[in-house]
């Protein structure tokens, strides 16, 4: 019997995708001849992922799970907004989030070569087995994670597909000794409140100094002409105002009950209930493909490109 090597198997997934213990039993099967794997893959149904491997992926699912005082969000893309109800892709979207809470690991790389639950092989196999199986590209795009000492981690998932499952997910972190059940309400009202108002940052000094100096080149341009001490104050006024707009802690609360007070006012009313002092240590929001560019298909283009040929 052929020795199958570590190189071998790992030559085998770069050519075809597959999983890696799809590709040890391939070289296996075939005496460890390469070639002769790829085909028993192809003929398998298994190389499928390679395939896929350059199709956009924005649609698919962002997860947030929860335990004790830690938190985890990640995003999982697939081609189509179908593949999100397959209860298959549900639960690897659970399952990578549920790796990720427990190793407290959220860089994509080494999160992809962690052991996947319930099955031999990595959190990369089984999203490359997933791709044989569902025939649609996947990646695995982000992962973040929230813990706290004391107090407690919000979550929200807006329409929420399944458990924990949707296009937006939130997490916000409390940092308080105060009563639990107190801070657990505040979380939850908290992340609502971001998904629905995507602060850019927490709070003024947490605004990336790159976004500040854009908004103060807009703000300089719109009173161009103007003297150099009057500008200054313009620019420093919007400034203010753009924070107010952006940033967690100084937006009107999108509640009712804590209706027009910011949400740093908000939290500061609630220490008296809660009977300690309430810091939001952060936030996380992940909208469903933000960022990614999406191919959009014209089909009319397509047609007319075809009859010239």
């Amino acid at each position: 019997m052929a020795t199958i090597s570590a190189g071998m198997v790992k030559d085998l997934r770069e050519k075809t995708g597959a999983g890696m213990m799809d590709c040890k039993t391939a070289l296996t099967e075939v005496g460890g001849d390469i070639e002769a794997a790829v085909d028993w893959l192809r003929k398998k149904g298994l190389s499928k992922a390679a395939k896929k491997s350059g199709r956009v992926a924005a649609e698919g699912l962002v997860a947030a799970q929860v335990r004790d005082k830690a938190g985890v969000v990640v995003e999982v893309n697939s081609e189509t907004d179908f593949v999100a109800r397959n209860e298959e892709f549900q639960a690897l979207v659970r399952s990578i989030a549920a790796v990720a809470l427990e190793k407290g690991d959220t860089e994509v790389a080494t999160l992809s070569n962690q052991h996947y639950p319930g099955g031999a092989g990595t959190v990369a196999d089984a999203i490359s087995n997933a791709i044989a199986t569902i025939g649609e590209n996947m990646t695995l795009r982000r992962a973040a994670m929230l813990s706290v000492n004391d107090g407690v981690i919000g979550q929200y998932v807006h329409s929420p597909i399944a458990d924990g499952l949707g296009k937006i997910a939130v997490l916000v972190a409390l940092e308080s000794k105060g009563d639990p059940a107190v801070l657990g309400v505040l979380a939850r009202q908290l992340a609502m409140h971001v998904a629905a108002t995507s602060p850019v940052a927490l709070d003024a000094a947490s605004v990336d100094p790159a976004v500040i100096e854009r908004e103060k080149a807009v703000l300089a341009d719109k009173n161009a002409g103007k003297p150099a001490h009057v500008l200054e104050k313009i620019v420093e006024s919007g400034l203010k105002t753009y924070f107010k707009e952006v940033t967690l802690v100084d937006q009107v609360s999108i509640h009712a009950d804590h209706a027009g007070k910011t949400v740093s006012q908000a939290v500061k009313e609630l220490e008296g209930k809660a009977g300690a002092p309430i810091v939001i240590k952060g936030f996380i929001r992940y909208g469903l493909g933000e960022g990614i560019e999406k191919a959009v298909d014209d089909f009319a283009a397509e047609v007319a490109a075809a009859a010239k040929g």
